[in-house]
């Protein structure tokens, strides 16, 4: 009598290597859709957090007092368009310079050129020319302000360059898409094809499609699950050190809900597109005649 797959050491170890195989390789591919997904759903975030590091300078008149100072910046601290302001003193300013510079220019001089300032960040629906332009006027008439200063060129550059992005993001993440579900696809494929035979056996003994279907689905359904929660700590891994390398303020982007939500997407994804697949390769083979299988 013949051994099964399970009593024969040498099948045994072809089946685990199929699977091992299988779920690294949806592993991977889940782990690239996860990658796209989480520049995808951050993307608003993105262009806030851009937009939002984007700020003028309100350069006050050398007669400003401190009370002046004081009452220019409530005024901006209030205004809807700004997110925080910082006060630069004479000193400040200076030192900035001398590090710009590499170079002590007050000594050079003999007195300190530079004026205090009042640097503003504005809220992102705000960060773009025209609204700048508006608030550069209504700052205009405080008799404490001199000079309204932003770089024109880089706000329109950081707006253009945002959108481009975005349509970029949103194409290559939609060929990515179809290029994983091609990849999954394939690879369960594959691990089906090593068992066509066994397909053909059960269906000539009298099985009906839905009892030879459905173990394939569910085993394919958990190396789905598997692949998921492997692809989710490989993204964790990626974000702990991208966080470790860029700062604190990366940790906005990657919070528990997000996280919660990214490992959804990630796991109904790799249940859906694993199941899917093998029922749709196992209903192929079981269509094909015997004759057929050896080629």
């Amino acid at each position: 009598m013949a051994k099964s797959s399970w009593d024969n050491p040498y099948a045994s170890r072809r089946l685990r290597n199929s699977y091992f195989s299988t779920i690294v390789s949806i592993s991977l591919v889940l782990f690239m859709l996860g990658l796209m997904a989480a520049l995808l759903l951050n993307a608003n975030r993105l262009s806030r957090y851009v937009k939002e590091n984007i700020g003028f300078s309100v350069v006050l008149n050398s007669n400003a007092t401190e009370a002046d100072i004081a009452w220019v910046r409530k005024q901006l601290d209030v205004a809807p368009y700004v997110r925080e302001t910082k006060f630069i003193s004479k000193d400040e300013a200076e030192r900035e310079l001398r590090t710009m510079l590499g170079e002590d220019f007050v000594a050079f001089l003999g007195y300190n050129p530079l004026p205090v300032s009042i640097e503003a960040k504005l809220r992102y629906k705000y960060a773009n020319n025209d609204s700048i332009r508006v608030i550069e006027q209504e700052l205009r008439e405080f008799k404490q302000v001199k000079e309204v200063a932003y770089q024109k060129s880089l706000i329109n550059l950081v707006n253009e360059n945002v959108n481009k992005i975005s349509a970029l993001l949103l194409l290559f993440s939609g060929l990515l898409f179809l290029v994983s579900l091609a990849q999954i696809n394939n690879t369960i494929r594959l691990s089906i094809y090593s068992r066509r035979f066994l397909i053909n056996t059960m269906k000539l003994v009298g099985a009906t499609r839905s009892f030879i279907i459905k173990p394939f689905v569910g085993k394919s359904a958990l190396h789905g699950v598997i692949s998921s929660v492997v692809a989710f700590v490989l993204l964790c891994a990626l974000f702990y050190i991208a966080r470790n390398e860029l700062g604190p303020e990366f940790a906005q982007f990657m919070n528990i809900e997000f996280a919660g939500l990214l490992f959804l997407c990630i796991l109904a994804l790799g249940i859906l597109v694993s199941s899917f697949s093998t029922m749709f390769a196992v209903n192929r083979f079981l269509d094909m005649k015997t004759d057929e299988l050896y080629y």
